[in-house]
């Protein structure tokens, strides 16, 4: 199927590894031209140098600390022709509210919250003036299945996901549409890292990480691969008539409310 995205620029945030960078593939297996931007300059060198050999096609880099104040202006600054934006960098720690203090808490929501938030706002002001563009949040299952031990990320992803639907429906007016992708249990580096911590805990072993998954839809998370393909078909044109929609990719989680 041709997306008739070839030539398109597209921005993702948190580019370099897990989600971000299955998606980069993704877009760039269309023939997209890409930016990615995350903290390490390095990675994002390496990811680089294997999108422009594997797909041939321009790949911009900036190496930035998004929880910085006035980054969605650099942002908007540096890639101002944007016609995709994926806001993907952030991740909120799991804790109930005693455990997530105010410094962890507003940590998170800088990168991930107010990130998303003000990249939206500056992007959505560049898209409207030219009267098309696409902004696809990247968000998560907490904000719909709702878990006190999660609590920062159960609120701030609940927000996000009021702000997609909220600003979507009526930013199609402008040629511009807004969406979201709720992803539920993914298997990256972070999962891994944070179920090891976990299995310590719970079975003193960090090497039981993978018992985790045995209750979950098909006894697994779900691959990068099974994610990036919904975001790209999406900010195509095929979509035209979808704005202010958030689909979750989560195996039916959310629906049938099983164990995280």
């Amino acid at each position: 199927m041709d997306l008739r995205l070839r030539g398109k620029k597209v921005l993702i945030t948190g580019g370099s590894k897990g989600i971000g960078l299955a998606i980069a593939k993704q877009f760039a297996a269309e023939g997209c031209n890409i930016a990615l931007v995350s903290r390490s300059n390095e990675e994002l060198q390496n990811v680089k140098v294997l999108l422009e050999s594997q797909y041939k096609v321009q790949v911009e880099v900036l190496a930035i600390d998004l929880t910085q104040k006035n980054t969605a202006k650099v942002l908007a600054e540096h890639f101002p022709q944007s016609d995709v934006l994926i806001n993907n960098a952030g991740a909120i720690p799991a804790g109930n509210i005693e455990e997530i203090d105010d410094e962890k808490w507003r940590q998170a929501w800088d990168l991930k919250i107010f990130g998303y938030i003000n990249n939206t706002r500056e992007f959505f002001k560049l898209m409207k003036v030219r009267g098309n563009g696409v902004i696809i949040n990247i968000i998560g299952i907490g904000g719909e299945r709702l878990d006190a031990n999660y609590i920062a990320g159960s609120v701030g992803n609940a927000a996000l996901i009021a702000m997609t639907k909220a600003l979507g429906a009526v930013s199609i007016d402008s040629g511009v549409r807004i969406l979201g992708v709720n992803p539920g249990p993914v298997s990256t580096e972070r999962l891994e890292y944070l179920a090891r911590k976990k299995a310590i805990v719970q079975f003193g072993d960090e090497n039981r990480w993978v018992e985790f998954q045995k209750e979950m839809p098909l006894s697994r998370a779900a691959k990068t691969t099974e994610v990036a393909p919904t975001v790209v078909f999406l900010a195509s044109d095929l979509c035209s008539y979808t704005s202010g929609t958030v689909i979750n990719i989560d195996g039916g989680i959310t629906s049938r409310n099983a164990k995280r």
